[in-house]
């Protein structure tokens, strides 16, 4: 019951219907008004607690972490940085008045995963270079991404290096003439894998957000393949469609 209870409380924390700031009443009235015991009550806000969504302090109200959940736009990130400016990523970070910083785990050639290969064509056991990394907030893990690149395309250039690409992968791919034109993205939501686990530095149990992302330049021509991931009681995705 303590699960039901904090499932629909992180509901509301998400949708806005508890507004960050917000206290809570005593957990007697929290307990009294679902209908539980109050160790029940206790073990739903410690779940919440865990996941950073509540915040409590002794003698204080328990309150609603005091920081709006995040909406990232994926398609913010497919232009080309202005000259000289970062990537997208870290400025759209300063906006919103927060440090924006990225960790690379791992750059390799990898046997292509198989929705990867059907989004480039590739025949089984083709490869491709993998770029992970990890994207931080305010020095806190917020995603986890791993980009794919065909070889030909990433050989001899930072996409196949441990090295930071200046101004992101959008502005390297333009000037090999490759400008990205748009996206395809599939959505789900899903359980953490032990690596996503940790890079993340996941509390508890909470569901990830997972973004597959075709990104295509000029023909429809497949150019970067990303898999996002990002803690789902965080952050929400969002979309702008034109009609």
């Amino acid at each position: 019951m303590s699960e039901k209870i904090a499932a629909q409380m992180r509901a509301d924390i998400l949708s806005g219907e508890l507004h960050p700031g917000t206290r809570l009443p005593s957990i007697g009235d929290l307990a009294k008004k679902n209908g539980v015991a109050v160790s029940t009550m206790q073990r739903a806000l410690g779940i919440l607690k865990d996941e950073s969504l509540l915040t409590s302090q002794p003698g204080v109200a328990v309150q609603v972490r005091g920081k709006d959940v995040l909406t990232i736009r994926p398609d913010e990130y497919m232009k080309p940085a202005d000259s000289g400016k970062p990537y997208a990523w870290i400025t759209q970070a300063a906006r919103r008045g927060q440090t924006g910083a990225n960790r690379i785990v791992d750059v390799s050639e990898v046997r292509a995963p198989r929705r990867v290969a059907a989004a480039y064509g590739l025949p089984e056991g083709g490869t491709v270079i993998a770029r992970a990394r990890v994207g931080l907030l305010d020095n806190e893990p917020a995603e986890y991404a791993v980009s794919y690149y065909q070889v030909e395309t990433a050989r001899g250039t930072r996409l196949a290096d441990r090295r930071r690409i200046p101004g992101g992968s959008p502005t390297l791919l333009a000037t090999l003439g490759l400008p990205l034109r748009g996206q395809h993205v599939d959505i789900a939501t899903r359980v953490a894998t032990v690596e996503e686990y940790e890079l993340l530095e996941l509390p508890g149990n909470p569901p990830v957000l997972e973004a597959f992302c075709v990104a295509f330049t000029d023909d429809q021509k497949p150019v970067e393949v990303t898999v996002l991931i990002k803690p789902g009681h965080l952050f929400r995705m969002g979309f702008t469609v034109s009609a």
